[in-house]
């Protein structure tokens, strides 16, 4: 099945975001699920602020292991996340 995933960061986090960026990146490098597309959101002036994944998971448990261990994730950045069926 395939899925949309945004997550949206808390406000003022950029720099935090930022410091921890290649750490999320290396960990995206190890495909710890099937992504199609994804890639950092941003605000009209070109700063991060969320990020996309269109994800082929089995069940939205594996998309939450997935989160789960992401790096921005654990750093607590993300204030909202929200995954639906892509239909």
């Amino acid at each position: 099945m395939i899925w949309d995933i945004l997550f949206k960061d808390k406000p003022n986090s950029l720099d935090k975001r930022m410091k921890i960026i290649d750490e999320q990146r290396a960990y995206l490098s190890t495909n710890p699920i099937k992504t199609l597309i994804s890639g950092p959101l941003t605000d009209k002036e070109g700063n991060m602020n969320s990020s996309f994944f269109m994800v082929e998971a089995s069940s939205e448990e594996e998309i939450r292991a997935f989160q789960h261990n992401d790096p921005i994730f654990k750093a607590n950045i993300w204030n909202e996340i929200i995954i639906s069926p892509f239909n």
